[in-house]
């Protein structure tokens, strides 16, 4: 049983992308009654423990001080984008929170073109505000969310955590031809964890101790779906498992209506169907401009 469904990278991504969704769906349900910053901190204090045992498992060794002082910036800024996002998740319904989520694919070119010089073309330029009108769309309809300020204050914590995860993603294209995943992925909990220690020695208040299967449950889905994208991308081209992350939409939607009773309005849907769209477009355009760039033709290159 296993056995076939390591077999299927596309059932993979489509299960680690679900198991994502999940945990958008207890981030929103829990944190309320937890307490937003317990949760981050336990979180990431189990994804922490498990990220570790499973370096030290694979007898990884620990990388140059420069990298550590890398992935410590990057850890850190996890940890906030993490924390804006479970904010926007107890203000928003999760389907309005994963499309602006999506946006995070949009903003990458432009990061890039920051950080690493990378050209961004008048087209990405005008597909990008296509998407951008896409979620505007999208959460013009009133949402089924937190009303009033509540709701446009976790309109913009999404907003702001799509973008520092474009950052992030731009940071790890600086060091993924240098470490393995194993070790980003103990930076990623690890450096949370340790920000958020005050938390987890009472900072914060004490911890109900009722919740902590909850905080674990957390931690093992969040390395777990590291682990099966990891996985996926192994076993697949990358080309032909990227538009299935767009599932999860259909995932938090399922999960909104069935443990929340948030319907998804039609403006929602048309939304999403722009900016899916527009960042197809764009990684269509930037795969086909480096295949362009190397001076071969396109049906002579790898994938």
């Amino acid at each position: 049983m296993i056995d076939r469904l390591l077999s299927r990278p596309l059932l993979i991504a489509v299960l680690a992308v679900g198991m994502g969704s999940g945990i958008d769906a207890i981030v929103k349900g829990a944190a309320p009654a937890a307490g937003l910053m317990h949760l981050v901190a336990w979180r990431f204090l189990f994804g922490a423990l498990l990220a570790l045992a499973v370096f030290l498992w694979q007898r990884r060794p620990m990388p140059p001080w420069e990298a550590i002082r890398f992935h410590t910036l990057r850890g850190a800024l996890q940890l906030v984008g993490a924390i804006l996002f479970f904010f926007a998740l107890t203000r928003l319904a999760l389907a309005e929170a994963t499309i602006i989520g999506f946006t995070a694919a949009l903003m990458v070119p432009f990061v890039a073109q920051f950080v690493l010089g990378e050209f961004v073309s008048a087209r990405a330029f005008l597909i990008t505000l296509v998407g951008f009108a896409g979620a505007a769309f999208a959460i013009s309809g009133g949402g089924e969310g937190v009303p009033g300020d509540g709701r446009w204050l976790g309109l913009a914590a999404c907003l702001a955590s799509a973008a520092i995860y474009a950052v992030i993603l731009v940071l790890l294209r600086l060091r993924a031809l240098r470490e393995d995943a194993t070790t980003i992925a103990l930076f990623t909990n690890a450096v949370p964890a340790l920000c958020m220690a005050p938390v987890l020695f009472g900072m914060a208040g004490p911890v109900n101790v009722g919740d902590l299967p909850v905080f674990g449950l957390l931690g093992v889905l969040g390395y777990s779906v590291w682990f099966l994208m990891t996985l996926a991308y192994a076993r697949a081209k990358a080309q032909l498992l990227a538009p299935l992350e767009y599932t999860a939409l259909i995932w938090s939607a399922l999960f909104g209506i069935v443990f929340f009773a948030e319907m998804p309005g039609w403006r929602v849907w048309a939304g999403a169907v722009l900016i899916i769209g527009a960042c197809l477009a764009i990684a269509f355009e930037n795969h086909f401009e480096t295949r362009r760039q190397t001076g071969q033709p396109v049906s002579d290159l790898p994938d």
